[in-house]
């Protein structure tokens, strides 16, 4: 039975291997066609095209399409195996159609470990290179982000707002922090009508600022033009795309989650969502293994090409139900484990149907 294992796991990686890299190939093609006179003004040498961008790039579509192609080569060279008569010979010998199943499960759990790394600690690196890549050659310049009427809990009782912030500039307009206590009240508060971060000194630049501190009976108040500070701030908490929930690792995004929730600034229901689906779209590289093996392992008179089509319909609605409960976690208040875990839970059910239909 050692050397069926080995039989099918070899099929199950080159089929796997062979057909993501030929994927690969194509897009790279694809973006060549695209960058190429982005490359060319900025003067990018062969060697940072391919070791500064592509090498990191690879990673982001190898993990982006892995299920698909999972499913996709587990389906081809099963029904390549059913056509020849090899999985009845195999059942007809006294394996089990559960334990014919292990090689696959076997297979894919080593895939699901690798997604898993590549999403949670690979990817984000790559896109931390790909991110100055572009800034440096493609569009030379930082993203420009804007925000207004900003509130940031930045600690307990304690509570900033600005009316407008410049990321570019790192510069905000009429700036407040407070402090406050239920039992006392306001305690302190600091009033600015510029506030600008200086990286160099890590410290923020005030201009025509008015502090009060209230000590028991008594109000002390300080003006000035300018006043250089160290707060419990940074730019970042003032203005945040999306494209920064990429580049963290599955640490960094967990402690980011706990963070902006104390700061209550923003919803953190499509971080929480990025963070579940790490580990959700990793673990369907087993469902849907299974599923494709429970659809294909039945010798039938219409070959494979039904099995493909029935294959590559149920992935891109896999992918579609994945962005549906999405919007229904951002918008109607779905629990973001559950928008994520949605769609294996679906196919799981499926997955062992088709599997008992298979088996019997």
């Amino acid at each position: 039975m050692k050397k069926l294992d080995v039989y099918i796991i070899r099929k199950y990686y080159t089929t796997f291997l062979l057909s993501i890299s030929l994927l690969i190939l194509v897009v790279i093609v694809f973006d060549i066609s695209e960058q190429i006179d982005n490359f060319y003004s900025g003067h990018v040498t062969l060697k940072q095209i391919i070791f500064d961008y592509y090498l990191n790039f690879i990673p982001y579509f190898l993990n982006l399409f892995l299920y698909l192609f999972v499913f996709i080569s587990v389906i081809f060279f099963t029904s390549k195996l059913a056509q020849n008569s090899e999985i009845i010979a195999i059942l007809s010998s006294g394996v089990s159609y559960g334990r014919f199943l292990v090689p696959y499960i076997s297979s894919a759990v080593i895939l699901m470990l690798a997604a898993m790394w590549l999403s949670n600690f690979v990817i984000p690196k790559t896109n931390i290179k790909l991110n100055e890549f572009d800034k440096t050659y493609i569009h030379n310049s930082s993203r420009h982000t804007f925000g207004r009427n900003i509130h940031v809990q930045i600690a307990p009782g304690s509570y900033a707002y600005v009316r407008t912030f410049d990321s570019k500039k790192c510069l905000g307009a009429d700036f407040t922090l407070e402090d406050i206590s239920i039992s006392d009240g306001m305690s302190y508060k600091l009033s600015a009508k510029e506030i600008k971060y200086d990286y160099d000194n890590e410290v923020w630049h005030l201009t025509d600022f008015v502090s009060r501190k209230v000590l028991d009976d008594r109000e002390i108040l300080t003006t000035g033009a300018s006043m250089d500070t160290i707060l419990n701030l940074k730019p970042s908490d003032f203005v945040f795309a999306s494209y920064d929930i990429k580049t963290m690792n599955f640490f960094e995004l967990r402690d980011f989650i706990a963070e902006e929730k104390m700061k209550g600034v923003r919803t953190t229901v499509d971080l929480e969502v990025e963070q579940h689906q790490r580990i959700a779209n990793s673990f369907s590289t087993v469902l849907l293994t299974l599923l494709g093996v429970g659809l294909s392992s039945r010798k039938k008179r219409s070959g494979m090409g039904l099995n493909l089509g029935i294959g590559i319909t149920l992935t891109f609605a896999y992918i579609l139900l994945m962005q549906v409960t999405k919007v229904f976690a951002t918008n109607s208040g779905l629990a973001p484990w559950l928008a994520a875990w949605i769609p294996n839970f679906l196919y799981a059910f499926i997955t062992a149907f088709v599997l008992w239909r298979a088996a019997r």
